[in-house]
């Protein structure tokens, strides 16, 4: 038996011991997404840790999702295996900040996106995902938005929602944003025959060149009901995995090389082992932080997708 193996073997038995799941988010390293339980994007995995019945819960993402696992389930035990896999764009929304934001705009809602630490959440009025966003845009009475903290997600909510003026925060995801239109129209030459299907995290710019912008379950959800045989994939590398099972006839190709998120990628198969061993790095967040932040969470599963 390979080494592999093994360590497949024990996370198995480990996971039945200790009543896990083990939830990966699309971006993860192939074996992990494949030892997962669950693979998604954030509203999928936020959806499933709230409602299922395990004691306790290995999150293969990065910090803020072990954050918002918790937020919803802080009877449970949160494992995320790698405590340093953060995402730098969490990091460019601080409180102080959004809550100058209040003040400057105090008829505004403020929505964060889920990329976004625990503390955020907590002064938020709502959180959304790339998937729901613009459900809980329209869903709000408020005419005014503070949308945080991705400027290019922002500007294209901004554009399907135009009744709303929304106030976009300075921020962004460095792998989807590095994306330039020049190399999505090389990759049209290349592939004229294909499908260009990209995430609504890349520049403005880039989003007008696609022919179906959504969120990885999106993009996912329009493969299997495309006519299309080729797709372009707008979006981290790590979704290609999980495509080329669901449907080995079709070919995906990567629309750019710089899609490659390095927090993704540092959890492995030996992390999860550890983990569960180990039931270590557990992650919490503090009271009254959980409690508020979990308002601004609930008030977005209501709505739904």
């Amino acid at each position: 038996m390979s080494c592999t193996n093994r360590i497949k073997e024990e996370i198995l038995e480990l996971k039945a011991e200790r009543r896990a799941i083990i939830l990966a988010h699309s971006y993860q390293n192939e074996e992990v997404q494949d030892i997962a339980d669950f693979v998604g994007d954030s509203f999928a995995l936020s959806r499933i840790s709230a409602e299922n019945d395990s004691s306790v819960i290995v999150f293969c993402g990065v910090h803020f999702m072990a954050e918002s696992a918790y937020i919803l389930s802080p009877q449970k035990t949160v494992l995320l295996p790698v405590p340093e896999a953060g995402c730098p764009m969490a990091d460019m929304a601080e409180v102080e900040d959004v809550l100058e934001w209040k003040e400057k705009y105090p008829q505004a809602a403020v929505v964060s996106y889920v990329n976004s630490s625990a503390a955020v959440k907590a002064v938020s009025d709502i959180c959304c995902t790339s998937a729901n966003a613009i459900n809980v845009i329209k869903s709000l009475d408020q005419k005014e938005i503070i949308f945080l903290p991705d400027q290019n997600l922002g500007s294209y909510i901004a554009s399907r929602v135009p009744e709303k003026t929304i106030h976009l925060w300075p921020g962004y995801c460095r792998t989807h944003h590095r994306v330039t239109p020049e190399e999505v129209l090389r990759v049209k030459e290349l592939h004229p025959e294909a499908e260009i299907l990209i995430h609504p995290e890349c520049r403005p710019e880039v989003v007008a060149l696609a022919d179906f912008v959504g969120s990885t379950t999106q993009i996912i959800k329009q493969v299997s009901r495309s006519t299309a045989d080729s797709f372009v994939i707008g979006t981290e590398m790590g979704i290609i995995h999980g495509l080329t099972k669901k449907y080995p006839q079709k070919k995906f190709y990567l629309l750019s090389p710089g899609l490659i998120c390095p927090n993704m990628k540092k959890i492995t198969l030996q992390d999860v082992l550890h983990s569960l061993k180990n039931l270590q790095p557990v992650i919490t967040v503090p009271e009254p932080v959980r409690s508020q932040a979990y308002k601004a969470l609930d008030r977005m599963l209501q709505i739904g997708s």
